[in-house]
């Protein structure tokens, strides 16, 4: 009975201790202290097991790690909102109502800007949940939702219970994870969302609880008959241990409406999360059940979007950065303003066109915004503030880093250094290789790529593969583990595809796509680098430009050079794809990918259309067969509406790829081949 008493006092203890961290924002104790106390807690529950429940607070530690997620069916469609950008569409959304003989009240709450997820309870137990998806299956993410400390593991409400909500990652959160990411090398988060998304998503839940992530819950999907109206619903979500959306208004008319979602616009900088807008819903049930549902969006609530917020501030300098390819960006330094919830202290201006267009000079007062709340550019230059001190910039005709001569090229927008060796250069090159979409050498980010070069450990990209054990020993930050991680990541990429070596090797004009056209059109490497400007111009995708380029850059004798060296380090030379597929289902076929998938990226969909001999544009034409759509599918899938061109969701195209020839496969889709 002890072990029992010194268990439930612990667990007492942790559960205080998170409450006044996640919820008021107050630390009592050291997180050491803390940890020493959950420590202890697994280690009792270890021993005694038979006193472990699924309340414990070590239930959201995380466990092992998935290979992959399994598929969660919502009982209930996830349905998404129709969005609203003007006072205009929200007072038709009101006159749509009352067309219906409906006289609503109306709920205004927060738009959170998160992930949707379902939550089930099973006699006050929580026991599954899952991603959004396609609002019909989405992933199960249950061991990474016990890592949330908002989510209640218990409930007071003994019967099933699925409610609705909205997984998040506060301002603050987010800062500290970025910090993290950028100490350790790794690309930064663009955005809360995009940070909230990835953490969920992590195949290990131990990830996911060190990421801190947040949820408000804002709607029951099970029938509860005592249930009537919304804000009801909201105060017993919030009775049952859920955090509801602080702020929600019932309101009778939609002026009033209309002034809280201005209120709310006036505030949202200054809330400890993000939020992208306003929702107004109907609150009585019966009256939504009235209206009913589209195919997509319910009929009943309406999600006004913010637009992208504007600021004024001081272009104080502008900086040079040199890329890979050797051009010189312009970037302005500015004087930090607050936007869209972070502050911004910089912006791209691309390149001495654009900044001649808009006349940009340091020492301007400029508008700036962020485009699609992330990216922020400069929108316009206020000239009325000029005072006379502004200076007109142009792009210098020296490299600020090596001081080589810098030349643009006829037909060029881009101002370039002409020194292959510039050391900007070779470190952009060398993380261009290593990254995720060329070489994919795990753990070998920005920060470590930056000190081993500077260490003069390497200088190209053969040197990778160079490395040892003992060489990254001496680099600050690594130990026996972590070295053998990387060494191990370095000696994984060398099986790579042929694509990611021609792509990682950064020639001018040759991206994603027409490193894979090279690797499935020739061979080897020694057949790529051995083909004639005439060779490549016979591959349908190759125009004057990129067949040049190619050209160009195998006749040097350096590239040359590397990737002889890059063989017998035993990088792969051979492409996968020189042989004729076993599978050529889907050849002849165009396709065209857009909107966010749920079980596969759109490279890995890519991957798949290609592998049976189709080919995926960036772009809709009368010439496209199939359109591929997933969420938050925009412009192109309209335009292929319009078209009439064969739209077909993420489970149809899984389907699709079952099939094993191209008869089959155009029988399956309805389409004359």
């Amino acid at each position: 009975m002890i072990a029992e008493e010194e268990i439930k006092k612990l667990r007492d203890k942790i559960n205080y201790y998170s409450d006044l961290y996640y919820k008021e924002d107050v630390s009592e104790i050291s997180d050491t202290e803390f940890d020493k106390l959950m420590l202890r807690l697994i280690e009792l529950e270890n021993q005694n097991p038979e006193f472990l429940d699924m309340s414990s607070p070590t239930q959201r530690v995380g466990g092992e790690a998935l290979s992959q997620f399994a598929s969660y069916k919502h009982e209930k469609n996830m349905l998404s909102l129709s969005n609203a950008f003007s006072k205009e569409e929200i007072f038709d959304f009101d006159r749509r109502v009352k067309s219906q003989g409906i006289s609503p009240q109306y709920v205004v709450e927060y738009k959170i800007d998160g992930l949707s997820v379902s939550l089930e309870y099973d006699e006050g137990i929580f026991i599954r949940g899952g991603t959004r998806g396609n609002g019909t299956i989405g992933e199960d993410v249950t061991e990474n939702l016990k890592t949330v400390k908002d989510i209640p593991l218990t409930i007071p409400y003994k019967g099933k219970l699925v409610v609705r909500g909205e997984v998040y990652i506060s301002k603050k959160q987010f800062e500290k994870i970025n910090a993290l990411q950028e100490k350790n090398g790794l690309n930064l988060f663009a955005n809360p969302r995009n940070a909230a998304a990835g953490s969920l998503r992590q195949l290990d839940s131990k990830i996911s609880a060190k990421r801190g992530l947040s949820v408000f819950v804002f709607n029951v999907e099970n029938e509860i008959e005592a249930l009537t109206h919304h804000a009801d619903i909201l105060d017993y979500l919030e009775k049952q241990g859920f955090k509801v959306s602080p702020e929600r208004k019932r309101l009778s008319f939609i002026e009033d409406a209309w002034e809280e979602i201005e209120n709310i616009g006036i505030i949202k900088n200054n809330l400890p999360f993000e939020i992208d807008g306003a929702v107004i819903k109907i609150d009585d049930i019966s009256q939504r059940e009235k209206l009913g549902y589209t195919s997509k969006t319910p009929k009943w609530a309406i999600a006004y979007k913010f637009p992208a917020e504007k600021k004024e501030t001081v272009i104080e300098s502008i900086e040079i950065q040199v890329g890979r390819t050797g051009a010189l960006t312009p970037t302005a330094v500015l004087r930090p303003v607050s936007i869209s919830g972070s502050i911004v202290s910089r912006a791209s201006l691309h390149n001495q066109d654009y900044i001649d267009q808009k006349d940009i000079r340091t020492g301007d007062t400029v508008i700036i915004q962020k485009a699609g709340e992330i990216i922020p550019e400069v929108l316009e230059v206020v000239k009325e503030k000029r005072t006379g001190s502004e200076m007109i910039f142009k792009i210098p005709l020296v490299c600020p880093v090596c001081n080589n001569p810098s030349v643009r090229e006829k037909g060029e927008s881009a101002i370039k250094c002409v020194n292959i060796s510039c050391p900007a250069r070779v470190k952009r090159s060398l993380i261009h290789f290593v990254s995720k979409v060329a070489m994919d050498i795990d753990k070998m980010g920005i920060s470590v790529v930056n000190k081993l070069y500077d260490k003069g450990l390497i200088s190209n990209v053969a040197d990778i593969y160079r490395l040892t054990e003992e060489d990254l020993l001496s680099l600050e930050g690594f130990a026996d583990k972590s070295s053998k991680r990387l060494i191990d990541s370095i000696e994984k990429s060398k099986s790579n595809e042929l694509y990611r070596l021609i792509f990682g090797l950064g020639i001018d004009f040759i991206g994603e796509k027409a490193s894979k056209t090279l690797a499935k059109n020739f061979e080897s490497m020694e057949a790529v680098t051995q083909a004639t400007y005439e060779d490549f111009k016979e591959i349908p995708e190759f125009g004057d430009v990129m067949a040049g380029s190619v050209v160009d850059f195998f006749k040097n004798d350096n590239n040359l050079h590397l990737i002889e060296e890059l063989k017998a380090l035993g990088v792969n030379m051979v492409s996968s794809r020189s042989e004729k597929p076993d599978n050529n289902s889907l050849e002849g076929l165009k396709f065209v990918l857009t909107g966010t998938l749920e079980h596969l990226s759109r490279r890995q969909a890519a991957d798949f259309v290609e592998s049976r001999n189709g080919t995926v544009s960036g772009s809709v034409s009368k010439n496209t067969d199939v359109v591929l759509a997933g969420e938050e599918a925009g412009s192109k899938l309209k335009k292929a509406q319009d078209l009439g061109i064969k739209v077909i969701d993420e489970n149809v195209f899984l389907e699709l790829l079952k099939c094993k020839t191209k008869s089959e496969a155009a029988e399956f889709l309805g389409i004359n081949r």
